[in-house]
């Protein structure tokens, strides 16, 4: 693999494996990106999301012509991403025990062939609002801010233009529990955190992988998909 050069997303997990491997990568805007760079022969191979991977290429997808290894260089989980000390991670590992335990979780995830990725939820715990916290801050404003990027099956828009995805649906039962609208917004991914702590963004939920950098740097929430990183390739 080393003499190969990779198509990554710029701060995500697939750039941490090739730089922890030592091999030439691209980084560009996002993991779609990496897609077009490998059909476009600009790179040789992709290190992506196993869930954009099985959605995304194979027969009868937006990339026929790509595969996908099924040996993953890493195994991981995805959460969901608050400011530092925010109760907002609270409600929503509240809002998603409480769904999991009905089985909305479970049926929002058939929808997208997500089963068999679904993490188990713990029971849920009462949830108290801190004062002057970020959740209360969200109910006075009346919107809650989804940071994003355009990744099926996670967030993606319809033939209408409205965004769903495993990420957006759950979003929008958490903005509907919260008594908000929902407004869905395309961020640089690199820039995630920047983004949040400068509040243009209230949240990120978008298939983010639970990296060192990551938990150190937002308050996250417990773990509710699993997930790898693969390398996708031009079929032989």
């Amino acid at each position: 693999g080393a003499e190969l050069t990779y198509a990554v997303e710029a701060g995500s997990a697939g750039e941490a494996v090739a730089k922890e491997k030592g091999w030439n990568y691209n980084s560009v805007t996002s993991q779609a990106d990496a897609l077009m760079e490998v059909q476009a022969g600009t790179s040789d191979a992709a290190i992506i999301d196993l869930l954009m991977a099985a959605t995304m290429t194979g027969e009868g997808t937006s990339y026929a012509d790509l595969v996908y290894s099924t040996e993953g260089l890493t195994t991981e989980e995805y959460g969901i991403g608050c400011r530092k000390d925010s109760d907002l991670k609270d409600f929503i590992n509240f809002v998603l025990a409480e769904i999991y335990a009905d089985g909305t979780m479970q049926e929002v995830a058939a929808t997208y062939k997500l089963e068999d990725a679904l993490v188990e939820q713990p029971a849920a715990t009462e949830f108290t609002p801190t004062e002057g916290g970020d959740v209360a801050y969200i109910q006075e404003k009346g919107t809650l801010i989804v940071g994003i990027t355009e990744f099926a099956p996670m967030d993606y828009r319809d033939e209408s233009g409205n965004w769903i995805g495993f990420d957006a649906d759950l979003a929008k039962i958490v903005a509907q529990r919260l008594g908000v609208e929902i407004e869905f917004v395309v961020i640089d991914w690199d820039n995630k955190i920047m983004e949040l702590d400068a509040k243009s963004i209230d949240v990120v939920w978008n298939g983010m992988t639970l990296t060192d950098e990551v938990t150190n740097s937002m308050a996250c929430t417990n773990p509710y998909c699993s997930n790898a990183q693969v390398v996708v390739t031009p079929a032989a």
